[in-house]
């Protein structure tokens, strides 16, 4: 095991503004709103996916033919309408599955664990010990589970108002985040 404190940090650092918990306050307020959201089970799962994503993300994706483009894009798409939704106030991600399932989809996956972070740890790969790039993974989710577990508090802070801007505000940047991933790939796949 080759342990070093500058892959950590530099990991924990690339992954952070990615998964981008304090960008996706705004969403996990909406799924609140609608579902119950348990923060140890949303933090297990995306750690558990992205874990094994960076194990066998490769091979999981060849196995259905898929390239991490076609991946990167269909995560684009799905937060894409994430998105629309914020922005213009209608619902079109309804959840369908049992109570709080929302922890699950569309929390874990695709929002923290989401296309951006398997592309980065599966290209961090090549240039970090794996042994470092999951301590950095799990430095996030940590303070994944923080956030999540103070939205309440955050949402006190700012009220209904405050929340609402934020929301249009991070709305905007989830759309041109999307639109880029979504870009960058296409391209990708079209060369």
């Amino acid at each position: 095991m080759n342990f070093s404190i500058t892959q950590i940090a530099s990991a924990f650092m690339v992954f952070f503004p990615i998964i981008d918990i304090l960008g996706s306050i705004p969403i996990v307020l909406k799924i609140k709103e609608k579902d119950k959201i348990n923060a140890f089970q949303t933090c297990t799962v995306a750690f558990i996916i992205l874990v094994v994503f960076l194990f066998a993300g490769n091979w999981i994706l060849d196995l259905f033919n898929v390239n991490i483009e076609s991946f990167a894009v269909a995560g684009a798409l799905v937060i894409f309408i994430y998105a629309i939704e914020m922005l213009l106030d209608i619902e079109i991600f309804k959840n369908k599955g049992p109570e709080g399932s929302a922890s699950i989809v569309p929390l874990a996956f695709p929002l923290i664990a989401g296309p951006g972070v398997f592309t980065t740890s599966l290209s961090m790969k090549a240039s970090y010990d794996v042994e470092n790039i999951i301590i950095g993974l799990l430095l996030n989710i940590i303070f994944v589970f923080i956030v999540l577990k103070s939205t309440d508090k955050i949402e006190k802070i700012f009220g209904q108002g405050g929340i609402y801007i934020i929301r249009k505000f991070f709305g905007i940047i989830l759309l041109a985040f999307s639109v880029k991933l979504f870009a960058e790939n296409l391209s990708s796949l079209l060369h």
